[in-house]
């Protein structure tokens, strides 16, 4: 029976990162499409590219994910699996809720959020220390970071371009947004595939089946990394008119400059601070910070309110669906 949910929990993390691609692809590539930079098979095509090395170039958010969440130390094999089984279900369940509607909202806290409730209902160890540091904070900050950096980063661009002509400086900047979207996907496979990785280390910690000294085993790594870039391209066209389209209508210098502040959040979080940080408020909040250098009003705040509203839903979402999985499953496969 343990085998058989091992083989059932790394299927489903890898489900996970598939729609995880799919719904967070339009992060790394809306703003480009929205503006015309990039075609939207040829920006799917590059994300999906450096998604897939992003997702090789360290472990360190997958440790957190793995090692810092739940304690599965004083659970048996068995529970331990159906808390990992339920807290895939709860973040895929949130996901497909979200992706349907077009809302942006958060894969890692929905996975993170997942793990919390099967665990509180397993009655198992929460590492709510490590959960402030680095899950909480950088929910807070790195959005308002976001933010406020894309809005005085924009001022200052608009101060050094303000003399030139404006067709040639888009033009630049339409073509800069090549590089700053492969910075985003780059970043986005750094953050995201690195969670699916998490899981299935955690899976094959409590079965046994893994050494933790010996770090994550290299098929995981590339199986969650094929994974996240296959979402990628299979696109997320809802997400993306949100992003591109609903919040603001983008220019290509604002799309730059978003692309590029999102993607050194996620740099700093995943190699500094190890938290696993969600790109969706990175990004989304990056794109208000530009476009209220406009005018406050261009910035479309109805749509960040309902954006909002399912960041704040996310982790007790997701928690309370692994939450009554973990009830019924537990004792069907007990």
């Amino acid at each position: 029976m343990d085998t058989a949910l091992v083989v059932v929990v790394v299927a489903l993390a890898l489900a996970f990162d598939y729609t995880n691609g799919f719904h967070d692809a339009a992060n790394a590539i809306a703003t480009s499409v929205s503006t015309r930079a990039l075609t939207p098979r040829a920006a799917l095509i590059m994300a999906a590219v450096m998604n897939f090395a992003g997702a090789l170039l360290g472990t360190e958010v997958a440790e957190t994910i793995a090692k810092e969440i739940v304690n599965l130390d004083a659970a048996s094999t068995h529970a331990g699996l159906v808390v990992v089984l339920c807290g895939l279900i709860g973040a895929i369940t949130w996901n497909m809720i979200t992706w349907w509607f077009g809302l942006p909202s958060s894969s890692t806290h929905a996975l993170i959020g997942g793990l919390l409730g099967a665990g509180l209902a397993g009655g198992l160890g929460i590492f709510w220390s490590a959960i402030v540091d680095k899950v909480v904070l950088p929910m807070i900050f790195s959005p308002l970071i976001g933010f406020f950096l894309a809005f005085f980063l924009m001022v200052g661009v608009l101060w050094l371009v303000r003399r030139a002509s404006p067709t040639k400086t888009m033009r630049r900047f339409r073509l800069s947004q090549t590089a700053s979207a492969a910075a985003m996907a780059l970043g986005h496979g750094l953050q995201d595939a690195q969670k699916t990785m998490g899981v299935i280390f955690l899976a094959l910690l409590t079965a046994g089946w893994a050494d933790p000294d010996d770090g994550i085993p290299l098929w995981v790594k590339l199986s969650a990394a094929a994974a996240i870039s296959l979402g990628t391209y299979s696109g997320g066209w809802r997400i993306m008119r949100t992003l591109g389209r609903k919040i603001i209508e983008l220019d290509p210098a604002r799309g730059f400059v978003a692309e590029t502040v999102a993607a050194g959040v996620l740099y700093v979080n995943a190699f500094w601070l190890h938290a696993p940080v969600s790109t969706t408020h990175t990004i989304t909040s990056a794109i208000m910070g530009v476009g209220a250098t406009k005018r406050l009003s261009a910035v479309r705040w109805g749509v960040a309110k309902s954006i909002g509203i399912a960041w704040v839903l996310t982790i007790p979402a997701a928690a309370a669906v692994a939450a009554v999985c973990f009830w019924i499953l537990h004792p069907m496969l007990g």
